[in-house]
């Protein structure tokens, strides 16, 4: 099916690895033109030359509020406009409500509350002005259905989900769409520094018994940022293998 991307400019943040670089991958295979940006130089020119087909690397660091704008200038002066911001960012460390301090809390809403605000400030008015955008935010089922051990994920996630939410509907009429999709188990490196080396016990709390293809989790993302998505915008779409057992 042609998704009607081929021409489209697109940014993804945090594409080094995972599953943003799976994003990025599958939008260059629609044809789209993409930036990625990640923090270490060598892994995000890496991460472009495996992509290939003209992808441009940045070095940007989501987690700095200030860079979100950064990001987003430097990525509409490389394609000479924005037509989609696929947010994506690293985890914050794992913690519980007992071993996590407070002051541990404002350094992970940077990275996965105020990175999202700060990237849809900048992306969403260009956006509306062309009167055509798609946002996409990775984020993770955890929003769902919290997850033992990640407390700071889980609750700046949290607040991410409810902030798209908000920008869906008052954006809705101008022709941009704002969505977020949730993994659950991928196999990623994010996934072993959370649970070591062991895919296979992970994978036994997954319905299918497996853990999620990164390359499957970007077609999804490019489908979201498709044409055939126009009448898409407001929705949580987890991507998890079944494992979310929740009705809603």
């Amino acid at each position: 099916m042609d998704l009607g991307l081929k021409g489209r400019r697109a940014a993804v943040a945090a594409a080094s690895g995972g599953l943003g670089f799976a994003a990025a991958a599958a939008l260059v295979a629609e044809e789209a033109h993409v930036v990625i940006c990640g923090r270490d130089k060598s892994r995000i020119d890496d991460a472009a030359a495996q992509i290939g087909h003209g992808c441009v690397p940045l070095v940007c660091d989501i987690s700095d509020v200030g860079d979100d704008d950064v990001e987003s200038a430097q990525a509409t002066e490389a394609l000479g406009g924005l037509d989609i911001v696929v947010a994506n960012n690293g985890g914050p460390p794992a913690g519980t409500f007992a071993s996590t301090p407070v002051e541990a809390y404002h350094p992970a809403l940077d990275l996965n509350l105020m990175s999202v605000v700060g990237m849809c400030k900048a992306a969403v008015p260009i956006m509306r002005d062309h009167g055509w955008g798609r946002f996409v935010a990775i984020t993770s089922v955890s929003v769902r259905q919290p997850m033992a051990t990640i407390i700071l994920s889980n609750t700046a996630r949290a607040g991410a989900t409810a902030f798209l939410k908000t920008v869906a509907t008052e954006v809705a009429a101008d022709g941009v769409t704002v969505n977020t999709i949730q993994p659950g188990f991928h196999a990623t490196d994010r996934l072993t520094s959370l649970y070591g080396n062991s895919p296979d016990a992970i994978a036994l709390g997954v319905p299918m018994g497996v853990l999620g293809d990164p390359t499957d989790f970007g077609a999804i993302v490019a489908f979201m940022c498709s044409a055939q998505a126009a009448f898409l915008t407001g929705v949580q779409i987890h991507v998890d293998g079944g494992a979310y057992s929740g009705l809603l």
